[in-house]
């Protein structure tokens, strides 16, 4: 198989049209191979999942014909070899002969002016093998026919020229002449399509000249094979064999799957380190929280909030959402209880005791069993009335409790009704504002309760009492009718209230004037109206919290309320870890040991893979034989991966469409994928994509590695 191309030789030289073949590159090879040469097998070469009509087909899609234009011909060519009938039959169910039938139409419909046929009689009886050297002596008529065989009485009629090699050496060359069917002129042609070889000697080495160096002119300008019947072909090999396709599918199911859940659970490790920290700040560090307040600075609108409830994905919105930082201490007969504080219409639970509250002092509380202890201080508690210090100065009633039936310490909550909410918003916006007072254009610097502002009901508006010390600070000795200037400054407004001094208190008539007792407590205080300093802190709402329902849509809400007109901040991004930063650290082991799994994961597919295509080493051996190019048949296997991991990433991904809309029910797999976004699909199937690719790039290096011929001969053994 030298001259063909199919094969290397390390001794002799080889002259194709003239020209040594000694620096001829495999792409030379492949050209002349597409150009010139037909071939016809011992053992066929057949692709035996193809059809007949296929298998012809074949040998025209490589070298470029496209495949509407062909019918007519193959269907022609199969009429030839007396095989119309079987034209749909899969070649694994021909006999013998009839597939040496159709490996020789497939050498003539190439078009080439040499058809070699190695042993075309081999592996027939006598009537069939009768038959196939008839055919061959017809095709020879318009063709050089070179036939390889063992067996020259059948084929000795018709012979023109005879070769006989033996331990690799030309021992005879001579033409043969029929005196019934050759002239000396159809002796004279076939001469000049096969020269005879020369021998010569040099350097005491005998060395060999075979040379054609008479070809014909090809009939057809060979093509190279389209994308299109790439394409065509790839898919054609990838269903063709089903147990092939059924167990290269499952290794890519196992990839996918694999890579999938791998990188699932980074990001969920991910999401689950993100989330596992502390903020001295935010009490609610709900990773649906999003805390909003206008880029002006203004008070949030009742048109602002309906326009936040029509977002797709808001779950619902916190107004008042100063109180879910807010720990407040709360006494019940003598039992002391802290808890953060959330409005009464975020109580998703179902209560356990009690009734809804129905008034605006009635509360829930939410606790554990680790809260309540025993039933006893279940009974203790409902309806019994509590403070919530340092925010109310009122009494509330517990109406109601939702108890977790569990042993875990779980934050207790007290869910207040709206207004007093809005109360309670108010006093922690007093409490966090800069209160400055200023007096004969000076500031007054509290220290202890010097110069501290007191609401108190008995103080008529626009007027402020004061201890008589404050006449030390005239400058005439007297303060009353001086005016004082109060300044409240917090983060979302600055307010101003301007006062006369009306009284002056002493220890003698501090009581009378204020109504509080104890003297020397509260001596220096300046006493103003509380309904009037109340009011200054009565702006409307600044400040709310928005509860997204799904994560996934996290970006895509914030950028609706951006575009809305609010600053947003996720309070989960605001989190410190507990880990001190080692967070990082773990985070980027993970990332390696991923990469480390994806490695391996890559080796054991391949090999897997190299297991079961082995059996398609004859194939691509075939269509390189054929005329196809090295880079062919690699586009060719790359397809047919290719083809079978979308199929599989498909089928994937239908899996994951049922679980997350609740057609298969599995909660373990259900809360993994929920961390993935549609980016991260994109993401996984541009990495098994590559892959794939490294797979068949390494398994088509190796397999390409030798001769069409070695490696079809290394998979006959």
């Amino acid at each position: 198989m030298y001259f063909l191309g199919l094969d290397t030789y390390e001794e002799g030289e080889l002259y194709i049209n003239g020209e040594e073949a000694s620096g001829y590159t495999e792409k030379d090879f492949e050209n002349y191979r597409k150009k010139y040469i037909g071939n016809i097998f011992q053992n066929f070469n057949l692709v035996n999942s193809y059809t007949v009509y296929q298998n012809i087909e074949l040998v025209l899609l490589i070298n470029g014909y496209k495949k509407h234009k062909v019918k007519k011909q193959i269907l022609k060519v199969i009429d030839e070899v007396g095989l119309s009938k079987y034209k749909n039959t899969k070649v694994s169910k021909l006999s013998g002969g009839q597939k040496q039938r159709v490996a020789i139409a497939r050498a003539l419909i190439k078009e080439t002016p040499i058809i070699v046929a190695d042993e075309p009689t081999g592996n027939l009886d006598s009537q069939t093998a009768k038959s196939i050297v008839e055919l061959l002596h017809r095709v020879s008529k318009d063709k050089l026919v070179i036939v390889v065989t063992h067996n020259y009485e059948q084929i000795e009629k018709y012979a023109t020229r005879k070769v006989v090699m033996h331990d690799g050496k030309i021992i005879e060359d001579e033409p043969v002449t029929h005196n019934d069917n050759i002239t000396e002129n159809n002796e004279n042609e076939i001469t000049r399509k096969m020269k005879s070889y020369n021998k010569e000697k040099k350097d005491g080495l005998e060395s060999i000249y075979f040379g054609l160096s008479a070809i014909p002119k090809a009939q057809n300008k060979k093509k190279n094979i389209s994308l299109f019947n790439k394409f065509r072909l790839g898919i054609r090999n990838t269903f063709n064999i089903k147990i092939k396709l059924l167990l290269l599918l499952l290794v890519f199911l196992f990839i996918t799957v694999a890579v999938l859940t791998g990188y699932a659970s980074l990001k969920k490790q991910e999401y689950e380190i993100s989330n596992n920290g502390y903020n001295s700040y935010f009490s609610d560090t709900s990773d649906k929280r999003i805390v909003i307040k206008k880029k002006n600075n203004s008070e949030i609108s009742e048109k602002d909030y309906k326009k936040i409830e029509k977002m797709t994905n808001v779950d619902y919105i916190v107004k008042n959402d100063l109180i879910l930082d807010a720990q407040a201490y709360i006494d019940i007969n003598n039992m002391s209880m802290l808890g953060h504080i959330k409005q009464l219409s975020t109580l998703n639970d179902k209560l356990t005791y009690g009734r809804m509250p129905k008034k605006d002092n009635e509360i829930i509380i939410y606790g554990s069993n680790n809260t309540f202890f025993n039933t006893n201080v279940i009974e203790t508690i409902l309806n019994s009335t509590c403070k919530i210090e340092k925010y109310l100065n009122y009494k509330l009633k517990v109406v109601g409790i939702v108890l977790q039936n569990d042993n875990q310490f779980v934050d207790s909550i007290i869910y207040v009704g709206e207004k007093v909410a809005t109360e309670i918003t108010k006093n922690i916006i007093m409490q966090a504002s800069k209160i400055t007072t200023e007096y004969e254009n000076k500031i007054l610097d509290v220290i202890g309760s010097q110069y501290l502002i007191e609401p108190n009901k008995n103080v008529p508006k626009g007027y402020a009492y004061v201890s008589r010390d404050m006449n030390n600070l005239s400058k005439y000795g007297y303060c009353v009718g001086d005016t004082l200037k109060i300044t409240i400054d917090n983060m979302y407004f600055k307010e101003k209230l301007e006062l006369e001094i009306d009284r002056t208190y002493t220890e003698d008539n501090f009581e009378y004037l204020t109504g509080e007792k104890d003297y020397k407590l509260n001596n220096g205080k300046i006493y103003v109206n509380k309904d009037e300093f109340e009011k200054l802190f009565d702006k409307g709402i600044y400040q709310s919290s928005v509860y997204i329902e799904d994560l996934k849509e996290l970006d895509n809400t914030i950028n609706e309320l951006k575009n809305s007109g609010f600053e947003t901040l996720y309070v989960k991004n605001c989190l410190r870890s507990y880990n001190g930063g080692y967070d990082q650290i773990i985070q980027t082991i993970n990332i390696i040991v991923m990469i480390v799994i994806a490695i391996i994961l890559f080796f054991i597919s391949y090999f897997i893979i190299k297991i079961i295509l082995k059996s398609r080493n004859v194939y691509f051996s075939t269509i390189r034989i054929l005329g196809a190019t090295r880079k062919n048949a690699k586009s060719l296997l790359k397809i047919e991966l290719f083809t079978i991991l979308n199929i599989a990433f498909i089928t994937v991904i239908a899996l994951v469409l049922l679980i997350n809309n609740g057609v298969i029910v599995n909660e373990s797999i259900s809360k993994l994928l929920y961390f993935l976004k549609i980016s991260d699909f994109a993401i996984l199937y541009i990495l098994l994509v590559i892959i794939s690719i490294l797979i068949a790039n390494t398994y088509a290096k190796k397999l390409f590695k030798k001769s069409a011929m070695d490696t079809y001969r290394d998979e006959e053994v």
